[in-house]
């Protein structure tokens, strides 16, 4: 492949990943703007996480989404297809939520509208990782390929953290959905005219028996069960997103400007984090930078302790999101080398799936936690008790470390 057909490859995927770090309700521009929404309408910490537990639904359900775009195509696309369906899905969301009334009443309603982009953009998700796989694995540029991706969702995290911020601080949730729903006619136009995929016959039962069967050993395997059980407990943070963000407003007296500040702040650590993984982990062996990214992970989720200005607010964001990472895409490498490529979208999204579930748990969990333990111990010590609970299942993964490939070619 040529260097100009290897670069269009860097610049679709980037595109792609943009539009989803953007684009996505739970993580993107809409995160700060609907919780700070559900707050305005009463809802503590607990309902509002479980309001984002249910969001992010599509999120858990990935392996489904992988099955269809592994040994389901549509007119003999597997992939091309499912990037326009997503699209559509993310436009169709995005544009029904902008034009409903916007109030407590119906915010179940809400919740049925944005679940259609999260479904966009969670097929879309699958079938991105998919698609990298199939085209970087020949190539020997999955990693490459992988730090492009999250440079350019954190990039959008930059514009998101800002954007978000001030929407969320002039209740200005409607334009933001308008902007989500522009975004998908961007992803549409990327479907359509620059991905390219020739088509293949429908898959026939035998061979979508053979495939289920390749599945099926991957899923057996010894390093794919540590991959999954690794990320299960890395994402498993109680303290983080919904508590966070009730603690920073409620306790902190932080306004939703300056929390957007914050995020962009991480975005910019995890665009330089990901640079430097692109430009040095190869150098760098995988069990020290297994090692290394876990020791450093729990030792950023401790510091959140110490969160109480302004200043250390900053601080602790970018220590987070820089050390995040290095040690999300230590993973996402090391996942995406083993998955067979005849089964990569569900292998790569049930190992995602479960990261998504965790992180949706733990909110739930830390949320009804926050709310008890600030009755009877004060929302300082409630708080720091849920960080000191994040950080011990974080350390958990140090001891899966053990047990991982010693390099990069086990």
């Amino acid at each position: 492949m040529t260097n100009n057909s290897t670069r269009k490859l860097f610049i679709i995927f980037a595109a792609l990943y943009f539009v989803q770090g953007t684009g996505e309700p739970t993580a993107g521009l809409l995160s700060q703007p609907i919780r700070s929404m559900l707050r305005n309408w009463g809802q503590d910490s607990a309902e509002i996480a479980t309001f984002m537990f249910f969001l992010g639904i599509p999120w858990y359900i990935k392996p489904v989404f992988g099955i269809f775009t592994d040994f389901l195509p549509i007119k003999g696309f597997r992939r091309k297809s499912y990037l326009i369906l997503s699209s559509s899905l993310m436009i169709l969301g995005f544009l029904a939520a902008t034009i409903m009334p916007l109030n407590s009443e119906s915010s179940t309603l809400i919740l049925y509208m944005l679940l259609l982009p999260c479904f966009g953009v969670a097929i879309k998700d699958v079938t991105t990782d998919a698609t990298m796989i199939e085209k970087g694995q020949p190539l020997g540029i999955t990693g490459r390929l992988q730090s492009v991706q999250w440079a350019a969702m954190y990039g959008a995290g930059l514009i998101c953290g800002i954007g978000g911020g001030w929407i969320s601080q002039h209740g200005q949730q409607r334009l933001g959905f308008l902007i989500c729903a522009l975004l998908g006619l961007v992803a549409l136009y990327i479907s359509i005219f620059q991905i390219e995929e020739k088509p293949k016959p429908e898959l026939q039962q035998g061979q979508l028996k053979r495939a289920i069967k390749v599945l099926g050993e991957a899923l057996r395997t010894r390093l794919v069960i540590l991959i999954a059980i690794f990320y299960f407990l890395l994402s498993f943070n109680p303290f983080s997103a919904d508590v966070l963000y009730v603690h920073m407003t409620e306790v902190l007296g932080f306004d939703d400007q300056f929390i957007g500040y914050t995020y962009t702040v991480s975005s910019l650590a995890s665009i330089l984090s990901a640079i430097l993984y692109g430009i040095f982990a190869k150098r760098v062996p995988l069990r020290v930078l297994l090692h290394g990214s876990v020791i450093f992970m729990v030792l950023s989720s401790l510091i959140y302790i110490g969160l109480g200005t302004k200043t250390s607010a900053m601080v602790i964001s970018f220590a987070y999101g820089f050390i995040y990472m290095v040690t999300n895409l230590t993973q996402l490498e090391l996942a995406s080398r083993y998955c067979p490529p005849a089964a990569a979208g569900t292998v790569f999204a049930l190992l995602m799936s479960l990261s998504n579930f965790s992180v949706s748990l733990s909110s739930i969990v830390g949320g009804h936690l926050y709310e008890a333990w600030q009755v009877s111990l004060g929302p300082s010590t409630a708080y720091t008790l849920l960080v000191l609970i994040g950080s011990g299942f974080t350390l958990a993964c140090w001891f899966l470390v053990l047990l991982f490939p010693k390099n990069r070619t086990d």
